[in-house]
């Protein structure tokens, strides 16, 4: 069976001439036919690509290569047995998070989150909270800078450095996980099975407005915000075996 790849890359320079190369190299597909992509950039462009394909609502499985910072959902960069390296590829499902936003204005959004879901306070004053998981009030107040939800793929990334845990990859697990809390002092989060339903109520949220964000994607002056997981949509990810996302969860647990 003959797949059709397509090529997508970040604008930075690294990336723009890693493009160039491969193109010389290799034969490519328009992205609206492809059955395959391969990404050239870092994290965040991932998560564009990732987006992207949410909303053309034509998905497929993604190889990435780092071209970019970090590259944590990246496979190294390498010109050469780019045919051999995917057809050995590790293919890894993940469902996105649905967040939900009603704003004080009345008006209703819905955006996917990949990474995590994250609530943040707009001004110098801190957020107040109040806290449900599936219909059941868990926190009447949680007083903070901010607070998220991430997905296990999500979860060494803003959740790691929020101090977090670190989820394993296919734990159905999600993290709820407090940014500089004030109140309650000992509250350091929750592991929530990936079935449960979170909402927050923005208390005073004129006085101390909030903003939900949804990895890149913000919606301002929100009120109330639901988190759960879309399993009516999948996305592919593919790594190369000795370098695959599962053990590079693993292994952030051991970095000092």
């Amino acid at each position: 069976m003959n797949i059709r790849r397509a090529l997508v890359a970040s604008t930075v320079d690294v990336a723009v001439e890693a493009e160039r190369e491969l193109r010389r190299r290799y034969e490519w597909h328009d992205i609206a036919e492809a059955d395959m992509v391969v990404a050239l950039g870092g994290d965040g462009f991932m998560l564009q690509t990732l987006h992207a394909m949410l909303e053309r609502r034509r998905i497929c499985p993604i190889y990435g290569m780092n071209r970019g910072t970090v590259g944590f959902l990246m496979n190294d960069w390498s010109l050469e047995h780019l045919d051999e390296r995917l057809a050995r590829a590790k293919r890894f499902e993940v469902s996105p998070l649905r967040m939900t936003t009603e704003t004080v204005a009345g008006e209703f959004s819905t955006l996917p989150a990949i990474n995590e879901v994250s609530l943040l306070r707009e001004t110098r004053q801190t957020a107040k909270l109040e806290v449900t998981v599936s219909g059941r009030v868990v926190l009447d107040e949680l007083v903070c800078d901010g607070v998220l939800v991430a997905t296990p793929a999500g979860s060494t990334a803003y959740n790691l450095s929020a101090n977090g845990p670190i989820l394993p990859l296919g734990s159905a697990l999600h993290a709820l996980t407090p940014i500089s809390p004030f109140r309650p002092r000992r509250w350091r989060g929750a592991i929530l099975p990936d079935s449960a339903t979170v909402k927050f109520r923005v208390l005073e949220p004129v006085k101390r407005p909030v903003s939900a964000v949804a990895d890149q994607r913000e919606v301002r002056d929100v009120a109330t915000v639901e988190v759960a997981i879309d399993r009516s949509q999948t996305l592919c990810l593919m790594f190369d075996p000795e370098h695959a996302l599962d053990d590079r969860i693993t292994m952030e647990q051991f970095i000092a």
